[in-house]
């Protein structure tokens, strides 16, 4: 079985079976979509991975009992589809990784990402209680919250709190009750 540290050579195989098929990609093309099956935004963060000394992306290895834990996947309660697409895809820049109903007129399940962060949303009773808060590390708060600010979106003008938990953080809370903490530690 491959692993992330062969993935120029899996982008070479899928740009070979994808020519025999006149389906023609080029090969940074190709790193891409291998970057993103991997669950990483782009060849770039791909890369910097495989450098990493000692880095271990998800699914891979394991410690010494066996145990292997890997990054958790908040989830939030949603009530309205359409605030919340408005909300995450509109205003907060997300981008719709998949959606699942058990059958017509279910509530739904989604994931969203966005720079690596993954948020699932949910309408379903019981997976999530409203009024949640996510704690976000991240780098370039001043210049997410100018992108949030210049979106002109009617129900949030988030600030920055100098004195966060840990660093500089925006807050920012969504239609149903949630609040996400964008954090950006100090120098």
């Amino acid at each position: 079985m491959r692993s992330f540290r062969d993935a120029k050579l899996m982008a070479k195989s899928l740009r070979e079976t994808l020519a025999a098929r006149q389906i023609p990609l080029s090969h940074s093309e190709t790193l891409e979509i291998v970057a993103r099956q991997f669950g990483y935004d782009d060849w770039n963060v791909l890369a910097a991975k495989i450098g990493e000394a000692g880095v271990v992306p998800a699914g891979e290895g394991a410690a010494a009992d066996g145990v292997s834990l890997q990054m958790g996947i908040p989830i939030l309660r949603i009530f309205d589809i359409e605030k919340a697409r408005e909300f995450y895809l509109g205003f907060l820049g997300f981008s719709l990784d998949w959606d699942h109903r058990y059958g017509e007129n279910f509530p739904i399940y989604m994931q969203l990402s966005r720079s690596g962060l993954k948020l699932h949303l949910s309408e379903h009773h019981g997976d999530a209680s409203p009024g949640s808060t996510v704690f976000v590390w991240m780098q370039g708060v001043d210049a997410y919250r100018a992108e949030l600010i210049g979106k002109g979106y009617a129900y949030s003008k988030p600030g920055i709190q100098e004195e966060g938990p840990g660093g500089r953080m925006l807050e920012v809370p969504d239609p149903f009750g949630n609040r996400i903490r964008f954090c950006e530690k100090r120098a």
